[in-house]
């Protein structure tokens, strides 16, 4: 079985590899056709072209990777189609800049635009072909949902569903006290089982069952638990020739907290200056729809639960909370206005926290900043989630980019936490260029059910 399954990861590694080096060749075609003889002074010794092609095959293939275009296990063909586009464009733009450098002087774009489109049309058959065989390759599993609460069995239940290519439900199962593992091994054999889907199981719970599935070669899904990112990336050292793992408060290195900083202040003045048509249009926009305000500021917590008031284009009517109770916008939100609802959907009521990140009040890259009031209660009902303010907040994260704006808060502050333990620059980088992805993808800026705030998506009653 252990052989099986290496033939099948290899043969899906060179169908993930095939599509970027297509489209490496589609690159190499023009550049050899057009634009190398466009060279400045000078054409390019073979080598230089070959290292020119090479650099294109490394930047397609980063950009291809983080944006998805090779998920072919859990991504539907229109996902596919659509991370291939962002890449696509995102590595022809760098590359045109790199022609731009070589060439110096002004060169006309067509022909890479015609790459681009050749490729596109490729990456969408490429799409369908690899998204079919894949699901030839690896069969629908037949999984079994263990869970020990409602709320893990919902979401159990909405990965198998959603991955319905992936996972054949062969039942449910829930667990409780001791003799979990005789009632799991009893219901595997009578379902057939080939899988485990695991939510809201206890370590001690998980630990037995996870060792059963590794001896009997089952593959287990885990869904985990807040204590499994606290320690997802502690430091492990030796100690009287025993192994220990060291848990502490984040405490990022001064060198990164600099990059960082300058990070962060080279984004929001590059930012605000290339924005500044969009700021000018939206201002006038909403102070015509209404006369009110074009901004409003708003209470919020960065790092150490330090309040500071954010800066948001106006998306709501003037008296959005007369009434005084803090609330999230929800789907269908009477309170949006027409224009709201425009800048909303495209992010451009966020822009003027550039200003929040120049001050020092936010970073580009963190956990999404809370209200108080809010956060309060979501600390309610799990204390952990003051954890996620060990760094500062930042206008887009992991939370933001991987979830929804309604995703419920205990899954975000997961991500968040997924962020906190593994945060440096590259993490940093890579989930600013995903951000690009989900700019214009309307589910990631749903809202969430009418009246709710708490971390387990019931509504509060305030």
């Amino acid at each position: 079985m252990s052989h099986e399954k290496q033939w099948k990861n290899a043969g899906l590694f060179l169908l993930q590899v095939s599509i970027v080096i297509i489209n490496t060749i589609l690159f190499a075609a023009i550049w050899y056709a057009y634009y190398k003889g466009q060279m400045w002074g000078t054409t390019f010794y073979r080598k230089g072209d070959y290292l020119l092609v090479l650099l294109y095959l490394c930047l397609s293939g980063v950009m291809t990777k983080l944006y998805g275009g090779v998920d072919l296990k859990t991504s539907r063909i229109s996902e596919l189609i659509y991370s291939h586009v962002v890449a696509i464009f995102i590595t022809n733009a760098l590359m045109y800049i790199v022609i731009l450098l070589l060439t110096r002087r002004p060169k006309s774009i067509l022909p890479l635009l015609l790459v681009t489109v050749l490729e596109i049309i490729v990456s969408a058959i490429w799409s369908y072909m690899a998204n079919h065989l894949t699901n030839r390759l690896f069969k629908a599993a037949d999984v079994l949902l263990v869970y020990d609460n409602e709320e893990a069995f919902k979401n159990g239940k909405e990965i198998i569903d959603r991955l319905a290519w992936r996972f054949k439900s062969v039942g449910e199962l829930k667990v409780t006290g001791q003799e979990s593992m005789d009632k799991l091994v009893s219901k595997m054999k009578e379902t057939g089982a080939s899988a485990l889907m695991l939510c809201g199981l206890t370590s001690t719970q998980r630990n037995d069952i996870i060792k059963y599935c590794v001896e009997n070669d089952i593959k287990a899904y885990v869904r985990p638990n807040i204590g499994d990112f606290i320690i997802s990336n502690v430091k492990t050292v030796q100690m009287a020739n025993l192994p220990v793992m060291i848990c502490e408060r984040a405490t990022p290195s001064l060198f990164y907290v600099a990059m960082k900083r300058a990070m962060d202040i080279v984004i929001s003045l590059i930012g605000l200056v290339i924005a500044s048509p969009f700021l000018l249009i939206t201002a006038i926009a909403i102070k015509a729809y209404d006369h009110g305000p074009v901004f409003y500021k708003q209470v919020r917590l960065t790092k150490n639960g330090r309040e500071f008031k954010i800066l948001k284009f106006r998306s709501m009517k003037v008296d959005a909370e007369k009434d005084g109770v803090a609330r999230l916008s929800s789907e269908n939100d009477d309170r949006i206005t027409p224009v709201g609802k425009v800048i909303r959907a495209c992010r451009i009521d966020e822009l003027p926290q550039l200003i929040n990140i120049l001050k020092g009040d936010l970073a580009v890259v963190g956990p999404r900043p809370e209200r108080p009031e809010i956060a309060a209660q979501y600390v309610e009902e799990m204390p952990e989630f003051s954890l996620r303010l060990q760094v500062k907040a930042g206008l887009t994260g992991y939370a933001q980019v991987y979830g929804k704006y309604n995703t419920e808060p205990y899954d975000k502050l997961q991500m968040d936490l997924m962020y906190v333990n593994q945060m440096g620059l590259v993490s940093d980088v890579k989930i600013i260029l995903a951000t690009i992805k989900i700019l214009f993808m309307p589910e990631s800026t749903e809202g969430i059910a009418a009246g709710q705030t708490t971390a387990s998506g019931k509504v509060k009653i305030q």
